[in-house]
């Protein structure tokens, strides 16, 4: 789902696109259809891939996805980001239960809603992991089983499903893209009996990856229709091969790729050289892509609301390889600018973190900044974390900064020791003030013991103020672990 269309410039599809859209609904429709099928419970074994995160949403009807795994964007946009999302989507994204939660059959559900006055909500959701990545030498697998929204016709226009991935240097940035990569795993307007997986790079509009339409591809789904029954949904980065290569798959069925001999060197770089990238289930309304179809504006007065997208489970596996990312020993880590922990530093740089909006977020991550290691492996030292945090709110009046450092001792995608810290308020002078772990510890859950592959990650963001706060990245801020 690209992050940046702007309407102005995306207003309809190229004619070859809209042709294989026409012969794709002829396709669906002389398709055999089956009963939809249920959530089929457990993440499934894939013999020679080793499961790096997963969830499988077995939650209790009507609460919200595991805060743990996944962070809820709400609104018309990101803070400071482009409007409407960037792609002309009319929707405003909540967080109520109405909008997303689980089904209680095992299933995510992310359900569009119109009010009396013509006004629609939806949900998107992200993971807060931002390191997925492929090892060097081996292959990341995304995979999601899901079920768009069950409506066709004038009903649907306007719904846009998608489950995706955006390159990890976008949080905090929002103006970055598409150079850090967005690979769109199911796209999906207007009911269509069509799935489009979807590459974004380089440069908008126009540029390597002919932005703002991306290197795409498309095909309807086997069997059963996309809206009538659950479709597997895959993509894979493979690092095995040279040249590299990316994969679109719809129940195992290859039906998109593109090449690493396809783009310059820079392009390719750029979008898989950084920390890695989250994930992300959302289903807009309206946008240049579904009004780019219908050829004209969408969602229309028949448009019907509450119909949802079901998703049975999200996983992210790799193969071969070594571990993602390589080996990072204990010891004291930089907050890099790229959204990594690690013992080099890089340069000075800075991250912008967003206000409180003037909302008591104490203990409870407010669209933080996110540093991460992967590959963590060593003793513990018996010791407890250390950090000193560059932190400036400028001339903002009682603004406070607070961190969370968690620690997943094995890299089975459970947090084994969660610490958050006392926040810190910064005075109103502008100039950076040392936020370090004698504040005191606020929370802590689980206990510290040896890494094995394990990860850390740390999350910093505004806990109170009206204001944004500036933290300094690079060789600035740093996190020391008791590992060794």
């Amino acid at each position: 789902m690209s992050s940046i269309h702007s309407p102005a410039r995306v207003t309809a599809l190229p004619a070859t696109r809209l042709a294989g859209v026409c012969l794709l609904l002829i396709a669906g429709l002389l398709a055999s259809v089956t009963a939809a099928t249920p959530a089929r419970g457990a993440v499934p074994s894939l013999p020679g891939w080793t499961l790096a995160w997963s969830d499988d949403f077995t939650g209790a009807a009507g609460t919200l996805p595991s805060s743990a795994n996944w962070q809820i964007d709400t609104g018309h946009s990101y803070p400071g980001g482009p409007a409407n999302w960037g792609t002309g989507e009319i929707q405003n994204y909540t967080s109520s239960p109405d909008n997303v939660s689980h089904d209680g059959n095992g299933n995510l559900r992310i359900t569009p809603l119109r009010d009396g006055a013509g006004n629609w909500t939806s949900a998107r959701v992200e993971t807060r992991r931002a390191d997925f990545t492929a090892p060097a030498g081996g292959t990341l697998r995304i995979e999601g089983r899901i079920q768009m929204p069950n409506v066709t016709g004038e009903a649907a226009l306007g719904y846009w499903p998608a489950f995706w991935a955006l390159g990890s240097p976008y949080r905090g940035n929002y103006w970055n893209w598409p150079g850090i990569g967005e690979f769109d795993v199911m796209e999906n307007v207007n009911g269509l009996n069509n799935v489009w997986g979807v590459l974004h790079c380089g440069t908008a509009p126009g540029g390597p990856c002919n932005e703002n339409n991306g290197l795409g591809g498309s095909r309807a789904c086997p069997g059963a229709s996309c809206q009538s029954a659950f479709h597997t949904y895959r993509f894979e980065w493979d690092r095995s091969v040279t040249p590299n290569e990316l994969r679109w798959y719809v129940d195992d069925q290859l039906y998109h790729s593109v090449s690493q001999a396809q783009l310059d060197a820079t392009t390719w770089s750029n979008m898989t050289s950084h920390a890695g990238y989250f994930i992300l289930l959302n289903v807009a309304m309206g946008g240049a892509f579904p009004d780019g179809v219908a050829g004209h504006a969408t969602p229309v007065a028949a448009t019907v609301p509450g119909r949802s997208m079901l998703v049975d489970y999200v996983a992210v596996w790799t193969r071969g390889g070594g571990t993602t990312p390589p080996p990072t020993g204990g010891g004291t880590l930089n907050l890099r600018g790229d959204g990594t922990l690690g013992a080099a530093a890089g340069s000075a740089a800075t991250a912008t973190l967003v206000s409180a909006g003037g909302v008591n977020h104490d203990g409870t991550p407010y669209q933080p900044r996110t540093f991460t290691a992967g590959g963590v492996t060593g003793a513990y030292t018996g010791g407890a974390t250390a950090f000193d945090l560059f932190v400036d709110a400028g001339t903002t009046v009682a603004n406070g900064q607070q961190v969370r450092i968690s620690y997943d001792r094995t890299g089975d995608g459970g947090w084994d020791r969660v610490e958050t810290y006392r926040y810190f308020a910064t005075d109103p002078v502008p100039g950076y003030e040392h936020y370090t772990q004698t504040q005191g510890l606020a929370s802590a859950t689980g206990s510290h013991g040896d890494m094995t592959n394990g990860r850390v990650r740390v999350e910093v963001w505004n806990a109170i103020g009206n204001g944004p706060s500036t933290l300094g990245t690079g060789n600035q801020s740093t996190v020391t672990i008791p590992i060794r």
